[in-house]
């Protein structure tokens, strides 16, 4: 049973109330068509799980959600918490666009209440910090006055994606984020460079481009949406004829809207596409990767959930002190041979 999320690396959490699934502090499943999702609290993404461990949790979950008097409830969708801190959410039969609209307008409105929480800390601190360099003189009023490029010279030198290759762990700013690009080559396949530079440069294509481009577009979309933007997106996926028409359509050519705001050399940059365009090729990525999952392909799946659990145990590893490690080394060395049978 995977315990972090494929998307973003980070624990799911566990809950002790459905004991068939432990895994998650917020479930969605939808008994109708035996499909059960754990929702990442970090990056809300949708982990859909395997399809073994599935049909008793659902049961479970839908016997649970009954019991429960905490509800929030529309016509085809659920939500309900029980005591115990698992949320579980109850999905009926509602309408494609209805459904994406719900699922997404979640993600993105938590993300853009957490980015505006984050820029008023961020931006509190740095104006505190130059303040106090005033009355002691070490900052000019000058100075003071240019606390917004302070506050972005932070935002912008954060690390928000690191990318594990063959030559080691590669770390993104948000600028290499933004002007990540993303179009077709000449065979039809996707084609994505993220980065500048020799050193941190790298260019995926085909099955690996999509993979990546899955955990870059977040990023390029860190600051969420509001309700109207979401609803814009699932507008455009539904009129091309879905998401994998979309992707298709969006990939092989930019909006036209993109191209006649976009200065030279940013075509394709998926910073600068609308905010519609960027919202829809996320969901549409998302569910085209979950529609392959469902058709049985649960293999690639599997491999990129194992993948996100390397990478978490490295992370994890990273944390133990040398002296710990020698030590269990040591242990290890002095341990007794297993007797034999």
């Amino acid at each position: 049973m995977f315990s972090t999320c494929i998307f973003c690396n980070q624990s799911l959490g566990t809950n002790t109330v459905l004991e068939e699934f432990p895994v998650g502090r917020r479930l969605a499943f939808d008994a109708a068509k035996g499909r059960l999702w754990v929702v990442c609290r970090k990056c809300e993404r949708w982990n859909l799980s395997p399809l073994e461990e599935r049909w008793e949790a659902i049961e479970a979950a839908e016997r649970i959600y009954r019991d429960l008097r905490m509800r929030v409830a529309t016509e085809h969708i659920g939500l309900a918490r029980h005591r115990a801190g698992l949320e579980l959410v109850r999905i009926g039969q509602p309408l494609r666009p209805e459904f994406a609209a719900w699922r997404y307008g979640d993600q993105f409105g938590r993300r853009r209440r957490r980015t505006l929480l984050i820029g008023v800390g961020v931006t509190a601190a740095v104006g505190t910090i130059l303040a106090a360099g005033v009355v002691t003189g070490a900052i000019t009023a000058g100075m003071l006055g240019q606390s917004g490029n302070f506050v972005n010279m932070f935002m912008n030198g954060r690390v928000i994606l690191k990318l594990p290759t063959d030559d080691g762990v590669l770390k993104y700013k948000r600028l290499d984020v933004i002007n990540s690009k993303l179009v077709l080559d000449d065979d039809g396949q996707w084609l994505l460079t993220v980065g500048k530079g020799k050193r941190k440069e790298r260019t995926f294509r085909g099955a690996e481009a999509e993979r990546v481009a899955a955990l870059v577009l977040p990023k390029v979309n860190a600051s969420g949406a509001r309700a109207v933007n979401v609803q814009r997106a699932v507008a455009d996926i539904e009129r091309v004829g879905g998401p994998e028409a979309f992707l298709a359509a969006t990939i092989a050519s930019p909006p036209v809207a993109a191209r006649r705001m976009t200065r030279p050399g940013r075509a394709g940059r998926l910073g600068y596409l609308p905010t519609p365009t960027k919202l829809a090729l996320e969901m549409a990525l998302h569910e085209e990767q979950e529609r392959r999952a469902l058709l049985g392909e649960l293999k690639a799946l599997e491999l990129a959930w194992q993948a996100a659990e390397e990478v978490a145990a490295i992370a994890d590893d990273l944390l133990v002190p040398d002296s710990v490690r020698e030590r269990l080394e040591a242990g290890r060395e002095q341990a007794p041979p297993p007797a034999s049978a």
